[in-house]
């Protein structure tokens, strides 16, 4: 069903419900929705699983939520004005989904890596009444592209946190920020380190599907 804002990949749940659980997988810069779809077969029979697309193309076969650019001195900068577009444009895709799968909108879950998951804390807070669970891989805590947060929404939201302690990408130190962050909204992060770069250890993939099961 590509006719919604973002293109995509679906896995339709292997237990069917009236309505079944989603979980949105969001991809880092410059990949695509085939990255992190490959998990999939993986992941519990009861999701819907969806993987969306970035909108921005990067020749010649990647695509990201926003673009990173260099100075003279190599400094680099996040588009922040892209990346809270790409937010907005997350949010409006879940109602898309509802509207458009047997989705529960009560249990919706976003998986991102890298600049998937800087972007899925943005989207949460800034739409906690969207989404009740994040998976953030190997991503950071970006306040600059988080709207007004309704404290009393985003209390409720779940979260799990991990990253690669020699992560080469994202410095670990802007990953241990995050707990700490979101500790403002009233919010506990499960938070998990391994000794890997910027990817999922099987470690991870195991702590993860660990943690979407008990707090399903």
């Amino acid at each position: 069903m590509n006719n919604l804002s973002l293109y995509h990949l679906d896995r339709e749940p292997k237990n069917k419900l009236d309505k079944n659980p989603l979980l949105l997988l969001l991809h880092g810069y410059g990949s695509n929705e085939e990255d992190l779809f490959s998990f999939a077969t993986q992941l519990p029979d009861e999701y819907l699983i969806i993987s969306a697309r970035a909108p921005h193309a990067i020749p010649p076969y990647g695509n990201a939520w926003y673009a990173i650019n260099f100075d003279a001195d190599m400094n680099k900068f996040s588009d922040d004005v892209q990346a809270a577009a790409s937010r907005d444009l997350i949010a409006k895709f879940i109602d898309e989904v509802v509207t458009n799968y047997p989705v529960d909108k009560d249990k919706v879950t976003l998986i991102g890596f890298s600049q998937g998951a800087i972007l899925s804390y943005a989207a949460a807070l800034t739409y906690p009444d969207k989404i009740a669970r994040v998976a953030a891989l190997s991503g950071y805590f970006n306040p600059d592209i988080i709207d007004s947060v309704d404290k009393e929404k985003a209390a409720k939201l779940q979260f799990f946190i991990s990253h690669g302690s020699v992560d080469q990408v994202i410095p670990i130190e802007w990953a241990r920020k995050a707990p700490e962050a979101l500790k403002n909204f009233g919010i506990m992060a499960e938070y998990h380190e391994y000794p890997v770069g910027h990817g999922v250890a099987p470690q991870n993939f195991y702590d993860l599907l660990d943690w979407l099961n008990k707090t399903a």
